[in-house]
Parts: structure tokens; C-alpha cells; sequence
């Protein structure tokens, strides 16, 4: 079997023994023209594969458009993997079509329940290149994994698994290609991108591996939360990839992201793969020997090796991979001392639970002088309710003890979704609010808390209310320790998409190095709000210019272990004071 790449898009043709059969597997990302659509990679871990979605906030977008080629015409069956996400009585929200060589189907798409293939119904197939389209009805966040066609009405039992696209897209058990660097950064949020710089300033070649087309993270055009926090030694880095401190959900985040694409992009020992996801890391013997990755939408993968590597993908999926160990949600108060009776349970439970700090989804309106309608949104009312609002902040931001912030998250974006659109609908009710209309919603879940991987050393409450004073401090921070609760948990009228800040103030406290790699795989760094701390030592360090300091005190780490081919931790038992050193000169 071959795989036929026709420009950036991958499809398939299984020619069975007799000639009787024939399929073709279109993976939606892969479209070429992806018009309105945007390629949505957030959940590949939980569904499979990136998908395309309809994100027009209640407006239609533009059709997605493809060519394939057919081997053999003639009727074929087709299916397409989708989702109804708003399950209930009612018209489904994300309703599409598709259109095979301008013939649009009859049924319409995104009606059942979970991820599964939704029969179509027939086409007959008249020339060896056939056009399709994927076509938007609501506006309302639509999404299209795959598309199949068969001469076989069967359909593999197993036809949602990983397994079964994979055999379809006939992938090799590694990649074909393979790429060498001094070391490997995942993730492109502020940490990734100063462990970067950091490390390529001193000479080190370094791939930065990033699953969106812009460099950021939460502090991305795309999410827009601006950066808070001090500079501590690394003033001169961070200011390469911080942002002014704009509203949450403002269009001026653009501008930053202009700033830090363009200064990334300079540095000649910095592959930056944008919009390529890692899915594996293998360790042997405690050591990580590469991380592979997948471009999101032509579905290319390539093996990176390296004798070291930085997981700064905050769910710390590289070190998760790997079988770094790892602490998620609160721990009892009695485990590391961390009660304060003040905020009690809020602050931290008498029993360890999945309550983490939760994710936030930020939006923002426009008051014109036209008159804008916005329809009844009935799927929304049992998470919105009687909500009304005109614009979001952080404070929008949703985390239930049944639901994982990493296995859930899908989940947890579309009630998010729910809570916003909803929460607007019942706004525009108002004679007040006519002339509003939704001007920009992400469809980005950010992310506060998650897995936090295990280090030699584990940053909590008391280093920052005894103010420690560590050997190997590298990060230092003054802002309060800020921890979140859902408003639902303290007075059950609040909505639960809504949450309430705790803050503890405090002097400059620091961050010591060896919370910054793994105590149990050698090679491995983390940076970001993934380094090893508890749920309230997370409070305070976890804002962005703090856990960029992280990440240019890692890539530094990386100089001191490629100088003496020595692995992390033996940057704090054997060089700590040239470390430091180091650290001094980047002032």
C-alpha cells in the first residue's frame, strides 16, 4: 500500500485482490482550501486526529474545499466522522453538508452523538479527480474529522479507533524522516520560546516543535491572556515574546504576536515546526531518545532526537510519554502543610481531589451603530441559564472535579462555548444591548493547571510564605500567590463557568532549579506551569513572564550539560556556580 500526497493533503487507495473494491480515507485537516474552517488539534489524544471546524459564532463560514483522486468510478458509499456536541431536544448546532463535484448530499451532519461515522448515503463517482466540500449551516462550531468512501457498504466495526486510520493511511511504525538537534523544545508557549532563545544564543541548535501557527501559547493572538509577572535575570529574553498588558481578549494582542513570531524566526540555530503536534516520546533506560511529531494538517511526521529535551506543552505530555512521574489536582493540606484557614477547603481540602484551577475560553463584543440580532439558543440554557453578559475576562474559566482538564478538555471547551454564546443570547434581549454584536471568541481552551511533572525538588505553599532562600534559585517572582475555585462550590446560584480568586501577598520569592527536570528521566527539563510544585505552590509561579523565566533558565541548563556532556541534574551537583554564573551574564 501507498500513500498519495497531492499537494498538502494525504488520501488513500486500498485496491482489494479482485479489483471489486476500492477506498478512499480524507482526513478533513488535510483539505486544501480550508476556507472558513479552522484546523482544530487541542484533542488528538482523546479523539484521534485534528479536525476541522466551523468556528463562525453563529454565522456560516466559507466552504472547505478538496480534490481526490478516484481510481476507479462508479457508485461508492460515503461516511463522514463527526459530533453532535450539544447533545439534547433540539436542532443540533453544528448541522453541515457535504458536496461531492458541486452535488451537495441531502443529509445533514453533526446530528449524533459522540465521535462516530455518520452514514451519508451514495455517490456516483464519473471522473478520476472529484471535488468535495464540507458546508457550514449554523455557524455554530461544526466539526469534520474524516470523510470515507467505499464501494463496500460495510463499515469496520472498529472504524473510530486509531488503529483503523492508521491502517487506512498505511503509517509506518516510525516516520520516514529524522531530524538531530542539541536539543528538542515541545511547546511554544512563553516558556518554549525563552528556553529557545536562551539556548540558541549560546550556540546550541534547537528544534522548537509547536502545534499552532503562532507562538505563544496563552498569550497567542488566539488566546490573548496578557502576560503578568516580573522579568527576574531574563528581562532582555522575555521582552523578545511579552505582551503589554492589554485587556484579556484584545485584538491588541496581535501586535505582540508580530513582535514575537519575527524574533524567534531570527535566530538561525531555531527550527521552528509550527503547526506540527507531538504524539510520542521513548525513553530507555530513563532517558528520552526522540520525540515524534505530526504536521496538523498534511499529517508528514518527523523523529526528533537529541541528547536533551524541554517539555513546556503544559499537560507535560512529553515527560507522560516518556513515564516521568507526575502529581494532578489538589493534595490534602496535611501532605505538604498547606492549609490556610482562612479560605479552608477552597484553599486546600482535607481529602486530595481532580479540583485543579480550570480553563478559560475568552471572548470579546463590538458596539457598532447597527442594530446586530443574535438567535435563541436553546442548546445553551442548561449551562448558561439566565446568565447575561456582553464581553468575557479570566473570571470565565471552568473546572469540575469529575471532569480532567486533559482528558475532558474537549468537553470542557464546548461548555464554555455554551456558557458564552448563551450568556450573550440572554444579553441581547436587552433593548440596552442592540446594537452589540460577538466580535472575536476563541476556540482555545487556556489552561491554568494540569499534569505538574515530579522534580528532584517540589515547589509549595511554604517556599513561598517562608520566603526560602534556595542555592539553586533561578526564578524569582513578587506577585501574590493568586489560586482559583468555581463560584458554584461557595453559592450554588452562581453559574459554574464563572470562578473566584484567592490570593495570598507576599514578598519576592524564588523558584529553585531543581523543580526544572525530572526526577526519574534523565534528560528531561520542564518549563512552564508543568514544572514540579504542588497545587498551591502553582499559584503564584504559574503566570507567564514567571514561567519564562523558567524556560530561559532551562535552556541555559542545556548550555552547562552540551559543555560537559553531563545530563540535568548534574548541573545543580557538579556546576551550580558556573550555572548561576551564566544566569548573571544574561542581564
Amino acid at each position: 500500500m501507498k500513500v498519495l500526497k497531492i499537494t498538502v493533503f494525504v488520501i488513500l487507495h486500498l485496491l482489494f485482490s479482485k479489483g471489486i473494491a476500492q477506498e478512499v480515507l480524507i482526513e478533513a485537516e488535510s483539505f486544501i482550501d480550508k476556507g472558513g474552517w479552522v484546523v482544530d488539534p487541542q484533542f488528538v489524544e482523546q479523539m484521534g486526529s485534528p479536525y476541522l471546524m466551523a468556528h463562525g459564532m453563529g454565522v456560516p463560514v466559507e466552504n472547505a474545499k478538496t480534490e481526490v483522486n478516484f481510481n476507479k468510478k462508479g457508485k461508492y458509499h460515503v461516511w463522514v466522522r463527526t459530533k453532535n456536541w450539544a447533545l439534547g431536544n433540539w436542532e443540533a448546532p453544528g448541522q453541515f453538508k457535504i458536496a461531492v463535484n458541486g452535488k451537495v448530499l441531502k443529509k445533514n451532519l453533526g446530528t449524533n452523538p459522540d465521535w462516530n461515522w455518520e452514514y451519508v448515503g451514495k455517490v456516483r463517482i464519473k471522473s478520476e479527480t472529484v471535488a468535495v466540500e464540507l458546508k457550514d449551516l449554523t455557524g455554530f462550531n461544526g466539526r469534520c474529522d474524516a470523510i470515507y468512501f467505499s464501494k463496500s457498504k460495510k463499515l469496520s466495526a472498529d472504524a473510530n479507533e486509531t488503529t483503523w486510520r492508521k491502517e487506512k493511511l498505511a503509517e509506518t511504525l516510525a516516520p520516514e524522516t529524522q531530524k538531530t538537534y542539541d536539543l528538542v523544545v515541545t511547546g511554544g508557549g512563553l516558556a518554549g520560546c525563552a528556553a529557545a532563545i536562551a539556548a540558541a544564543e549560546q550556540g546550541l541548535k534547537v528544534a522548537l516543535i509547536h502545534d499552532r501557527p503562532v507562538l505563544g501559547g496563552n498569550a497567542s493572538d488566539e488566546v490573548r491572556v496578557h502576560s503578568l509577572g516580573i522579568y527576574g535575570k531574563f528581562e532582555r529574553i522575555l521582552k523578545m515574546i511579552d505582551t503589554k498588558h492589554y485587556p484579556n481578549g484584545s485584538y491588541k494582542a496581535k501586535y505582540d504576536q508580530e513582535k514575537r513570531d519575527k524574533n524567534v524566526k531570527s535566530f538561525k540555530n531555531i527550527d521552528l515546526f509550527l503547526n506540527w503536534r507531538a504524539y510520542d516520546a521513548v525513553s530507555k533506560n530513563n532517558s528520552i531518545q526522540y520525540v515524534d511529531a505530526k504536521n496538523t494538517s498534511t499529517g508528514d511526521r518527523i523523529r526528533f532526537k537529541a541528547p536533551r529535551f524541554v517539555d513546556s506543552t503544559g499537560d507535560g505530555w512529553i515527560g507522560f510519554w516518556a513515564g516521568a512521574e507526575f502529581s494532578y489536582g489538589r493534595e490534602s493540606y496535611k501532605t505538604y502543610n498547606e492549609f490556610w484557614d482562612k479560605w479552608g477547603e477552597l484553599w486546600s481540602p482535607e481529602e486530595p481531589d481532580d479540583f485543579v484551577m480550570g480553563a478559560s475560553v475568552l471572548w470579546q463584543t463590538k458596539k457598532t451603530d447597527k442594530v446586530h440580532n443574535f438567535p435563541e439558543l436553546p442548546w445553551t440554557k442548561e449551562v448558561a441559564k439566565d446568565h447575561k453578559a456582553i464581553s468575557g475576562e479570566w473570571y470565565w474559566e471552568f473546572s469540575r472535579n469529575d471532569l480532567h482538564q486533559i482528558h475532558d478538555a474537549e468537553e470542557i471547551r464546548d461548555h464554555m462555548l455554551k456558557a458564552i454564546y448563551g450568556s450573550f443570547a440572554n444579553a441581547k434581549k436587552l433593548e440596552k444591548n442592540k446594537n452589540y454584536k460577538l466580535e472575536w471568541v476563541s476556540y482555545l481552551v487556556g489552561k491554568r493547571e494540569s499534569r505538574r511533572l515530579i522534580g528532584d525538588y517540589i515547589y509549595t505553599f511554604n517556599d513561598v510564605k517562608n520566603n526560602t532562600k534556595f542555592k539553586d534559585a533561578v526564578v524569582e517572582e513578587t506577585r501574590e500567590i493568586d489560586v482559583h475555585y468555581q463560584r458554584n462550590l461557595k453559592d450554588q446560584e452562581e453559574p459554574d463557568f464563572l470562578s473566584e480568586a484567592l490570593f495570598y501577598r507576599t514578598k519576592k520569592y524564588y523558584v529553585p532549579y531543581r523543580t526544572l527536570y525530572s526526577k526519574n528521566i534523565e534528560n528531561l527539563f520542564m518549563a512552564g506551569r508543568n514544572f514540579s510544585c504542588s497545587h498551591i505552590g502553582l499559584g503564584g509561579p504559574r503566570v507567564m513572564l514567571t514561567t519564562g523565566q523558567m524556560g530561559a533558565a532551562v535552556g541555559l541548563a542545556a548550555v552547562i550539560c552540551k559543555k560537559y556532556d553531563i545530563n540535568p541534574r548534574e548541573v545543580y551537583t557538579n556546576h551550580l556556580q558556573e550555572y548561576l554564573d551564566l544566569i548573571e551574564t544574561q542581564q
